[in-house]
């Protein structure tokens, strides 16, 4: 049974008429006249129904069963406003941030495996469980999460950080990359920071996780300490890797991020000052 506080993750029955309901497509949501992502129910069906690929019912807030709108395409009025996901990371109610983060990634899975990707059948949803399957060669697909790793590597007083072109301008993050197959997050975290910058590291720290769905991310954060090497940025991921001093350090990643958390959790313990709060 669903809390009467809070955020819960579920599958309420869509064939109840009440409750609320998000209009998701092209990984942003669609914002309503009062300023909400949440809209009533039977509000949103009526305007979004000639565009509807999917329908997912994913939880409960504050016991009140939340629906998800998968759309092709978002609607072709120039009144319309789309909130990206991106923009609610600083949201104020942490449960909030939470569910839309769910809807995103739960939207991606829906949209991406509406075929069977063995046999090429619709593919249909589980009453039962957050799954998909398939009717004709019984090929079940659940949401996926991808492994990878973010590390901040130190020197002392310095942090290599490193920006990649997709990046804002000016801004240098921490070294991050997703794990193979077979290898261990601390694998990963060795053989990445080697690929993209020709620098060893040891004394590893595991420090903490966060749940990054752009678009389906599980992000496992770790300190690590400058081994030998001298950088050497890998061109084809990298536009620059450097040292930064703590006194001089570039323009960071958004606070919420666990990239953000993992500087600002070295500078407190270089620094003293407010010990920063663990990415949601």
């Amino acid at each position: 049974m669903p809390t009467d506080t809070g955020w819960q993750v579920g599958l309420p029955e869509r064939c109840q008429r009440h409750g609320l309901a998000l209009a998701h497509c092209s990984a942003s949501f669609l914002q309503n006249d009062q300023g909400s992502l949440l809209w009533p129910l039977e509000v949103l069906e009526q305007r979004v129904a000639s565009c509807v690929q999917d329908i997912q019912g994913i939880g409960y807030l504050n016991g009140t069963p939340v629906y998800l709108y998968e759309l092709a395409s978002q609607l072709d009025n120039d009144a319309e406003i789309w909130v990206s996901l991106r923009s609610q990371l600083a949201h104020a109610d942490a449960a909030f941030y939470t569910m839309l983060s769910y809807a995103s990634q739960i939207s991606t899975w829906s949209r991406q495996h509406r075929f069977c990707g063995s046999c090429g059948q619709p593919m249909q949803s589980s009453t039962e469980h957050r799954m998909r399957f398939c009717p004709s060669c019984k090929l079940h697909q659940y949401p996926r999460l991808s492994p990878c790793m973010i590390v901040l590597v130190t020197r002392g007083d310095e942090l290599l950080l490193a920006r990649a072109p997709r990046f804002v301008a000016g801004m240098y993050s921490c070294l991050a990359g997703f794990a193979e197959p077979g290898e261990s997050m601390e694998g990963c975290v060795h053989r990445e920071v080697l690929e993209e910058t020709q620098v060893r590291v040891h004394n590893l720290r595991y420090i903490a996780s966060q749940n990054w769905p752009y678009p389906h991310s599980l992000m496992f954060g770790y300190h690590a300490d400058y081994l030998d090497g001298t950088i050497v940025p890998q061109t084809d991921e990298l536009e620059d890797a450097r040292w930064f001093n703590i006194h001089e350090l570039p323009l960071l990643p958004m606070p919420g991020s666990i990239a953000r958390y993992l500087i600002d959790l070295y500078l407190y313990q270089r620094l003293g000052g407010c010990e920063p709060v663990l990415p949601r």
